[in-house]
């Protein structure tokens, strides 16, 4: 198979929101397919109508716009092999389904579910454990019991009935998978699934199979749950009489203080989201957090879930999206899964953040300042983000570090008052107003040594006076470098909040 035949897909189920462990299937198919010159395909599984839930499939859609996953083919995208949504393609199911009764593959179950549940009763108060395999399927009520002509008469009358598939007995299923190795299981352990629903639908096991093969898809890329349902699937293929396509089952994103899958639960406990959009469930208006109103940059959200499970062979960390792609293989992602770390995801945001054009983020800073009642131009807020933002992990947490730039400081740290304003403080800080009043070039590196230069002729405290000029400044001790503060500031604005400042605080008895 060329790298032009590589045709991966990622099939969500529209029942919810999309959790980050899909998200990161996903990612993993792209990168395989950019960096295979493959194609990737969206295909909607939405067979199942009772787990149905309004506005899913746009949510799955919203989350991988904003994530910067694009897809060559499906239900957003077209192509040769639609329609892409399962609910769209009913007649290929019930098609093949056929072909697999006809060729001895699969069987007809008139069991209702009340005899199915008795029959479950019954092995319960035996202590034992009722599977629909090959030696339960000789005992009920099938199309394998059944004469060919009690068969057709309850076809005809319209009895329910499902298609079950027909598992070998006692036979060895071999499998391989590219991140597991070869995983060998008897058929007998295996129970006869149902293929197609009494409501006329199939189930996913069916479906997904048809569609692969039908999309000529080349690698089926998924999460390890789906592991477990693999000897079906070969057995499918192998029914069908189709060249199957490579497996790889991907590992679990595990909860972040011990083992077992990564739940919304864990986030609403530790708080953290586990969604990548905002998602207010239609049923109940219940609201739960996405990584994107939490303020985390796209490509951060993308290059942490990359690492989570796939590693580049080195100690390197940051990848844009292209560097992933030229670097990702399968035979790098590993068999356990990987704890989802809440500060490892914030130390990415940060790193990105750093990196992110000052221009960018003053476009989400001036809504923050206007709802704060402040109106500021963009430019200077951009310069004013390029000295401030490696204090914040966040774009939100920049408002709190860059306000005082917008707004003359109306209350003063009491803390900070009390332990770095001293006696001396009210005098020093007039002299330092005419020192500041007399520099006519305000750029921060000349005003700072005119002031380092006055303080050593004057023998004060350089902390002293630094930590008292920046509670007037400021109105607390935080914030980047002083005098690129004043700078921005400029002269009248600085002496303004000087004057403020002194006669607020006055002499400190």
């Amino acid at each position: 198979m060329s790298n032009n035949d590589v045709r991966v897909r990622f099939a969500p189920s529209p029942t919810g929101p999309l959790h980050i462990g899909g998200v990161r299937t996903a990612l993993y198919n792209y990168l395989f397919a950019k960096k295979n010159g493959g194609k990737l395909i969206l295909r909607i599984e939405d067979t199942d109508q009772n787990r149905f839930v309004p506005g899913a499939e746009q949510y799955i859609i919203d989350s991988f716009k904003w994530c910067g996953i694009e897809f060559d083919e499906g239900v957003t995208a077209g192509g040769d092999y639609g329609p892409y949504k399962q609910s769209e393609r009913k007649n290929y199911y019930r098609e093949h389904a056929i072909k697999l009764i006809k060729s001895g593959h699969a069987y007809y179950a008139f069991d209702t579910p009340e005899e199915l549940n008795k029959v479950r009763s019954d092995y319960e108060a035996e202590k034992r454990t009722f599977i629909y395999n090959a030696d339960e399927r000789k005992r009920l009520k099938n199309s394998l019991t059944l004469t060919d002509e009690e068969t057709k008469a309850l076809l005809l009358k319209g009895d329910p009935h499902v298609i079950r598939f027909k598992i070998p007995e006692n036979e060895k299923v071999i499998m391989d998978d590219l991140i597991r190795g070869r995983v060998e299981v008897n058929s007998s352990v295996l129970d006869d699934k149902i293929l197609f629903k009494s409501d006329g639908m199939p189930t996913y096991h069916l479906a997904n199979i048809v569609d692969d093969h039908l999309m000529k898809i080349s690698h089926v890329i998924r999460g390890e749950e789906w592991l477990p349902s693999l000897p079906l699937h070969v057995l499918l293929y192998d029914a069908f009489k189709w060249e199957k396509p490579k497996f790889a089952h991907l590992p679990l994103i595990l909860k972040p203080d011990g083992n077992g899958k990564l739940s919304k639960r864990d986030g609403d406990r530790l708080g953290f989201p586990v969604f990548p959009l905002q998602w207010t469930d239609p049923k109940t208006g219940s609201v739960s957090s996405g990584f994107r109103e939490d303020g985390y940059i796209a490509q951060a959200f993308m290059n942490m879930l990359a690492l989570l499970g796939w590693n580049p062979g080195d100690d390197r960390e940051i990848f844009s999206m292209d560097e992933l792609a030229e670097e990702f293989t399968i035979e790098r992602v590993g068999k356990s899964g990987s704890k989802f770390d809440p500060s490892k995801a914030i130390w990415f945001n940060h790193q990105y953040l750093i990196k992110e054009n000052n221009n960018k983020l003053a476009d989400m800073l001036l809504p923050i300042a206007e709802s704060n009642g402040v109106l500021v131009e963009k430019d200077k807020m951009s310069k004013v983000i390029g000295i401030v933002k490696e204090r914040a992990n966040f774009a939100k947490d920049i408002w709190n570090q860059l306000d005082f730039f917008f707004v003359r400081p109306q209350e003063f740290d009491a803390k900070a008052v009390k332990k770095r304003w001293k006696h001396d403080s009210y005098d020093q800080m007039n002299e330092l107003k005419d020192i500041l009043y007399n520099i006519n070039s305000f750029k921060s590196e000349h005003t700072e040594e005119v002031v380092k230069t006055w303080i050593e002729n004057k023998e004060y405290g350089m902390g002293m006076v630094m930590n008292a000029l920046r509670l007037l400044i400021v109105g607390a001790l935080k914030g980047p470098h002083l005098f690129d503060i004043i700078a921005i500031l400029g002269k009248d604005e600085t002496l303004k909040r000087m004057d403020q400042g002194l006669n607020k605080l006055g002499r400190k008895e």
